[in-house]
Parts: C-alpha cells; sequence; structure tokens
C-alpha cells in the first residue's frame, strides 16, 4: 500500500503543483480582499476535485465502454504527460498546463469566476492531473482499497495546493518566482521519466515480443 501511496503522491504532487500554480493563483487574484482570495482559492480547488473525482468513478468505465485497453491509454497518458513534462522543463504556457492566449482573452471578455478558469480548470485539474488519475485508478481496478487510497491521495495534494492559495504570499517571498521555476523545471524531469515509464510499459503489454 505505501509503494501505491507513493507512486499517486508522485504523480499528483507533479500534475497538479501546489506550489507552482501559486505564481498564477497571485496574478489572477491581484487586487481581491483577503476574503476574496480565501474564497477564491476554496472554489477553485473544491471544483478541482469534484472534477477529479468524477473521473475517478467514470475512468474505467469509460475506458471499457470506449473498448480501450489499459495499455492504450497507458501510451496514450504517457505522450501527454510527456508534453506537460516539456512544458515544464521549457517553461512553456501552452494549452495543457495553462490557458491559451486566446482562451485567455475570451475569458476576459466574459468577466467570469477566476476560481473556475483557469484555476481549477487547468490549472489544478488539468489533462495531466485527468490521465493521471483514470490510469493509477485503472491500474488497480477491483482493489478497492487501493483506488480508495489513490483518491485519498489526490485529495491530500488538492489540500495542499489550498494551503499554498492561503500562504502564497509568503510562499512567494521565501522562494521567489526563480525557486518556483527551478522547482517547477526539477519536477518537470522527473515528470518526464515517468511519463517514459507509462509509454514502455503499455508497450510492453501490446507486444509481447518487447518483454511484456
Amino acid at each position: 500500500m505505501f509503494e501505491i501511496a507513493a507512486t499517486a503522491f508522485a504523480n499528483f504532487f507533479i500534475t497538479i503543483d501546489p506550489i507552482g500554480v501559486v505564481p498564477f493563483f497571485i496574478a489572477l487574484t491581484a487586487g481581491f480582499s483577503a476574503a476574496a482570495r480565501r474564497k477564491t482559492a476554496l472554489t477553485s480547488v473544491a471544483v478541482a476535485g469534484a472534477i477529479l473525482l468524477v473521473f475517478t468513478f467514470i475512468g474505467q468505465p469509460l475506458l471499457h465502454y470506449l473498448n480501450i485497453s489499459l495499455a492504450a491509454f497507458r501510451i496514450a497518458g504517457g505522450a501527454l504527460l510527456f508534453l506537460l513534462a516539456v512544458d515544464m522543463v521549457m517553461a512553456k504556457e501552452g494549452g495543457i498546463r495553462a490557458p491559451t492566449p486566446k482562451e485567455e482573452q475570451d475569458v476576459a471578455a466574459h468577466h467570469p469566476d477566476v476560481a473556475l478558469f483557469p484555476l481549477a480548470i487547468p490549472l489544478l485539474a488539468g489533462p495531466g492531473a485527468i490521465a493521471s488519475t483514470i490510469l493509477l485508478q485503472a491500474q488497480h481496478a477491483g482493489d478497492i482499497a487501493a483506488q480508495a487510497l489513490i483518491a485519498g491521495v489526490m485529495i491530500g495534494v488538492l489540500v495542499m495546493a489550498a494551503i499554498s492559495f492561503f500562504l502564497a504570499a509568503p510562499i512567494m517571498r521565501m522562494l521567489g518566482l526563480t525557486g518556483v521555476n527551478v522547482m517547477s523545471r526539477v519536477l518537470g524531469i522527473i515528470l518526464a521519466a515517468m511519463a517514459v515509464n507509462n509509454v514502455v510499459e503499455g508497450l510492453r503489454a501490446s507486444f509481447s515480443f518487447l518483454g511484456g
């Protein structure tokens, strides 16, 4: 169980990135009162948690309904996580980790709640976190205890994100933008290795001559 929890924590900590989202939170809530910032933090984390919990329950049945094998999803999910890792290492802000410039313009024109977009989606519950949720749950299909543990770890990382939002100003003073960027790049390298491992395991399961 410890290994399952450790793997889940590594996946969710890197894809949700509770420290790396702090600069976005500060920028998006600039000018907000302290009460408004707290409300935004709680709302964004709650919405992200609801989204990931939905995929916790429907992810595996959805794969079965679409006739997608776990091996195929491991390859696709690994490729997606690798793209996210590249964004993190190269400090790119594409549509995987953050909203595109066009999305930001469209959102600004309609004056939405920033807690929902882009904080909840895609900064917290982005494609990487969703892929990790489905993949981890599918890997332990039938093991209710393991699946509950994975969901609990995911919620725990989201709680860490909420705490990071509450402590956003002290965190930025302590780490600085450079520190946050360095941490993001290091986590991106780790995520890239995990992504490649998912692709390799998926290929092994799909092609027996590779040693699966």
